[in-house]
């Protein structure tokens, strides 16, 4: 058990690294640059660091929930590919490739959805404002409030190490 921007282990220590549902909580984008250099520090020449990336995109599966949710306010994805790439390549990572899974099972419904907006789920909606609530009460006339629509489709990136 560590802080991941500051892993206790020796420069190139390991053959592979993974940060799997990590970047997009880690809150800032100075803190991903921090985990993914000490990812890559940690790492051998010629190693392999995989993680997952986009998180919050992954979720958007085209389904009437979605185009509820389409006008709420933006926020910063600090886990996007594109910025994940940025950083990995600052510290020496090159992309070497990419995999999309399913999240079998992780579809949301209405229902699941309301509640999930009023726990705070989606912070760019704070539980309790009145647009919060304006979203949870167009989500709650939706059809079909138990039924999960597609499951989300999660994005993994890959990076190696270059040489010595």
């Amino acid at each position: 058990l560590a802080d991941s921007r500051r892993l206790p282990f020796a420069d190139g220590e390991f053959d592979a690294v993974a940060s799997v549902w990590l970047l997009h909580l880690a809150g800032g984008a100075e803190n991903v640059r921090a985990i993914v250099a000490e990812c890559a520090r940690v790492l051998r020449p010629g190693g392999t660091y995989v993680t997952t990336v986009d998180k919050g995109a992954s979720h958007n599966v085209g389904s009437d929930i979605d185009a509820v949710l389409a006008a709420r306010p933006a926020g910063v994805a600090h886990d996007a590919a594109h910025l994940v790439e940025a950083y990995a390549r600052e510290y020496g990572l090159e992309p070497v490739g990419g995999a999309r899974f399913t999240g079998h099972g992780q579809g949301r419904s209405p229902r699941r959805t309301v509640a999930d907006l009023r726990r705070g789920w989606f912070v760019t909606l704070p539980p309790g404002e009145p647009l919060a609530e304006e979203f949870a009460a167009r989500l709650a006339v939706l059809p079909d409030q138990d039924r999960p629509r597609p499951d989300p489709v999660f994005t993994l990136a890959a990076f190696r190490k270059s040489p010595a």
